[in-house]
């Protein structure tokens, strides 16, 4: 069902941290199926492809650096309205600025060390899912 999916990252910082198991538990507790994850370790031809909506930015080099600079978690995330959802669960990309309760609030260290990705839209997240899982994946565990 459209709307239903989302994709979330658990970044390097928060793998090296060891609060990737507190970002989940806190995932799980907001309503989310953990549909699909997995622990990577992506790439630079892999974290440029992944993030190459950015690639104009002036913080692209550093943050294919960061994304490959250790572990990943990438997990599909299944619930009614799921993109918009999870980014109310993630907070804002500054986690300065990210409401208390909020995972980057509660376990991010920087804006650039931010302890999750989450998809900005229905599209872009299943062609982020689509990035780390395939159909099967996800067929295996649905039900």
């Amino acid at each position: 069902m459209p709307g239903s999916w989302t994709l979330g990252i658990v970044k390097p910082d928060a793998v090296a941290g060891r609060k990737m198991g507190a970002i989940l538990a806190r995932i799980e507790e907001r309503g989310f199926r953990l549909a699909a994850g997995r622990m990577v370790r992506l790439g630079v031809p892999e974290a440029r492809a992944f993030y190459a909506v950015h690639r104009e930015r002036p913080f692209f080099d550093e943050l294919v650096e960061f994304m490959t600079s250790g572990p990943c978690f990438p997990v599909a995330l299944e619930r009614e309205d799921a993109v918009a959802a999870f980014r109310a669960v993630i907070g804002a990309t500054n986690p300065a600025d990210a409401a208390e309760g909020t995972i980057r609030r509660d376990f991010a260290e920087s804006m650039g060390r931010n302890a999750v990705h989450g998809s900005d839209s229905d599209e872009n997240a299943l062609r982020e899912i689509g990035f780390f899982f395939t159909e099967a994946d996800l067929a295996r565990l649905a039900g």
